[in-house]
């Protein structure tokens, strides 16, 4: 595992169209074919290897996940989809305020990425005439963990413990009971 997180933090990135860069790949793979090299964690002994396809292939699992199961939605399908069961009033906020959070979206170029694939999802959807919807992705400082960033500043807040069920309650009510929170309902 430590072979791949090594590589995915050194090598890999997002493409914006996976045919081109297959074939830039395939016309010029000394430019485009990285080696990476590391101790054998078991051995202690230096290896090397070569990082070719896989450099884009692994981050494109976000945006084309039917390459290895049909049934998962790609992410710009799956925060559309969150952003299109708010209220209408606010969408277009949402759609301007996408912020990227854990370590997988610091690849190179995911915003970019996120940001044109969500365009083409509203882009479909729209009647001829409609207005446009600006679509922005924010690179957050502290990316890698701004999610545990967030829930550390939530837990900190006074109000925090009146929104939060207890485990009697969980327990009777079951997983449904997130679902009933002040938190997520409109004020």
């Amino acid at each position: 595992m430590e072979a791949a997180r090594q590589v995915k933090e050194a090598h890999c990135y997002v493409c914006q169209d996976m045919a081109k860069e297959f074939a830039r790949h395939e016309d010029d793979p000394k430019k485009h074919h990285r080696k990476h090299s590391m101790a054998d964690p078991r051995s202690g002994q230096d290896v090397s290897f070569d990082v070719g396809y896989e450099r884009f292939l692994g981050p494109e699992i976000f945006f084309t996940p039917e390459i290895v199961n049909e049934s998962v939605s790609p992410l710009p399908r799956v925060v559309d989809d969150a952003i299109q069961g708010c209220g209408i009033d606010a969408r277009r906020s949402l759609y301007g305020n996408i912020v990227l959070s854990g370590g997988s979206t610091m690849f190179r170029d995911f915003g970019r990425r996120m940001r044109k694939d969500i365009k083409g999802i509203i882009a479909s959807r729209a009647s001829a005439g409609a207005q446009e919807v600006d679509v922005n992705v924010v690179a957050h400082y502290n990316q890698r963990c701004a999610v545990w960033f967030g829930g550390s500043v939530a837990a900190s807040m006074p109000s925090f413990p009146s929104v939060c069920h207890s485990r009697a309650d969980y327990e009777e009510h079951g997983p449904r009971i997130c679902r009933r929170n002040i938190v997520f309902t409109d004020a």
